[in-house]
């Protein structure tokens, strides 16, 4: 095909689909409003330079135990603690879940919240609002990224970490499929669409992937919240933080080895998206403070699969801080 007839019908296929985006926005925005309302706010909204931060604090009285700071993962939300995790710890802490800047309930700011370390510096301006001090700080998935630019921006004021299949360090493989096309100008239509039209039991099959090998647990999507990550702005945000990532976590991984505090991992030795060999086994050869302890036969999802496990990492957290 000449050059320039193939410019010209890639012209025309991103115009079309791109005015197909404006089609899209009334069903999205329906469904988008149906799930707001089915799937309310678990927390208080504290603000945050303007903008507005979901924070739920359950569990024993501010002073009387440890602050334990419960970071989700990508495309994630607070609910995910919710579900099984956090009525573990009430007892033994004071829990504190948050929702990343740009997914659940709490305000992007952008693009600088890419950066883990300004999401973490986001979290710690809300947390400070209600007394939270030298917390141990768990992350999962991107969330470990998040708990590692917490430690970096605040070393002394930071009890300890645990990472759960956490992302550290750099990684060499290209991502998914899906990450790939978000980077494309067809993006934003293909957001709206899956926004307007895409089937809920679509979101249980991409979240069952994430357990494996283990089963998804039953009511886990229901209390989670699928369509608060389906929406059109959490797409866009997840997308343009986890293509980012890479290069945030490049410059900050020759820093970790100035940390001294205590660093919990835990790993599955089976995850489909953490390798051990990448992210836990680089971090304890840099960081004096970290351990890591690794599941056989177990995933991505280890504080539902192995919440036993989890609790035990936080404990021995809280035990090294002191």
């Amino acid at each position: 095909m000449p050059p320039l007839r193939a410019l010209l019908l890639a012209a025309f296929a991103i115009l079309t689909l791109t005015g197909c985006e404006a089609l899209f926005d009334p069903a999205a925005s329906r469904r988008e409003a149906r799930w707001l309302q089915e799937i309310p706010p678990l927390g208080d909204l504290i603000e945050v330079e303007g903008r507005q931060v979901h924070v739920l604090v359950t569990g024993r009285p501010r002073g009387s135990a440890r602050d334990v700071v419960l970071i989700h993962g990508s495309n994630g939300n607070l609910r995910d603690f919710t579900f099984d995790l956090v009525p573990r710890l009430q007892s033994g802490f004071r829990v504190i879940a948050v929702d990343r800047p740009g997914l659940g309930y709490s305000d992007t700011w952008g693009a600088i919240d890419s950066d883990p370390r300004e999401q973490a510096r986001i979290l710690q301006m809300a947390l400070a609002q209600i007394g939270v001090t030298r917390p141990i700080v768990v992350g999962h998935s991107y969330g470990g990224a998040v708990a590692m630019g917490w430690a970096l921006n605040a070393p002394s004021e930071t009890g300890a970490l645990v990472l759960i299949s956490g992302a550290t360090h750099p990684w060499d493989e290209d991502l998914s499929a899906w990450y790939r096309f978000n980077r494309t100008a067809l993006a934003p239509t293909v957001r709206a669409a899956l926004a307007a039209f895409a089937p809920e039991p679509a979101a249980h099959r991409a979240i069952a992937d994430l357990f494996a090998p283990d089963p998804l647990p039953e009511g886990y999507v229901a209390h989670f919240g699928a369509g608060l990550s389906m929406r059109r702005s959490s797409q866009a945000n997840n997308v343009r933080q986890v293509n980012d990532l890479l290069g945030y976590i490049t410059e900050m991984a020759p820093q970790y080895a100035q940390l001294t505090l205590p660093i919990e991992i835990l790993q599955g030795a089976r995850d489909p998206v953490i390798a051990q060999e990448t992210h836990g086994d680089r971090l304890i050869a840099e960081a004096s403070g970290a351990r890591l302890t690794v599941i056989e036969d177990a995933g991505h999802m280890l504080h539902h699969t192995h919440p036993e496990a989890v609790i035990a990492a936080i404990r021995r957290a809280a035990s090294r801080a002191r």
